[in-house]
């Protein structure tokens, strides 16, 4: 199935990269009853041409594509452009998924699937998408521990020295900044940054080692980002020295 689907002019512009035809069709006629713009293509490497061409404000990915996997996929969609991404996954991918979410993927919809489980993953992903280019409560620049936050301009540095983070990443870093020492489950953090209150709280624990990757001194033994044991996460704004 190819082609974009007529929608009201007025939606979000959702792009589903997915070769069985059947599934493109159920996914893309109930995001069209929801009111989105909708385009499918069948085939990895069309898809990607088409989403750098023209970036929508979403992508539906499928992992096992012709000409080119959903992984790659992502892997140069997340070079290129901000742009959101739900990834479409058999289930017993779980390094897929895992793999998917490190590259920077904002969720994953196991298969078989509910495509009104699908249909509120989306709303959930473009609500924080779209929240996440709005100016964000609270102070205009965040800073503590050797970061600086700025949440306008979208960027971090850590000692002065710009530190790249995916859109997510950032969101998760903010949330904490702003709620210092605060310990935050799991589920808290999937319904806070993801926009919904169900699913795999492994979302959470893989932008958690990312961005420790990215911010920490030594991953393995956080001073920013802590572990609170049989919680969740907080941000500790004046780590002790180890």
């Amino acid at each position: 199935m190819a082609g974009v689907l007529d929608a009201p002019a007025v939606a979000a512009r959702i792009l589903i990269v997915e070769d069985d035809p059947t599934v493109a069709e159920v996914v893309a006629r109930y995001l069209l009853r929801e009111g989105y713009e909708v385009e499918a293509v069948g085939d990895g490497a069309l898809g990607l041409e088409r989403a750098l061409a023209d970036p929508p404000d979403l992508v539906v990915l499928d992992l096992m594509l012709p000409s080119m996997g959903g992984l790659e996929i992502c892997r140069r969609l997340r070079a290129s452009a901000p742009v959101p991404v739900i990834m479409l996954t058999a289930r017993g991918e779980e390094a897929d998924r895992i793999t998917g979410l490190e590259l920077g993927a904002d969720d994953y919809v196991a298969k078989p699937f509910s495509p009104r489980e699908l249909t509120a993953r989306v709303k959930a992903v473009l609500r924080r998408a779209t929240a996440s280019q709005l100016a964000a409560e609270g102070p205009g620049v965040l800073a503590a521990a050797g970061l600086e936050v700025d949440v306008e301009a979208h960027e971090v540095r850590l000692d002065g020295v710009l530190v790249p983070l995916t859109a997510k990443e950032f969101d998760l870093l903010t949330h904490l900044m702003q709620h210092p020492r605060r310990a935050f489950r799991r589920e808290e953090l999937l319904e806070a940054i993801w926009g919904f209150s169900y699913g795999d709280t492994s979302t959470v624990t893989v932008h958690v080692r990312r961005l420790r990757e990215k911010i920490e001194f030594d991953p393995s033994a956080p001073r920013l980002v802590c572990t609170v044991r049989g919680v969740g996460y907080r941000f500790e704004p004046t780590p002790v020295q180890g």
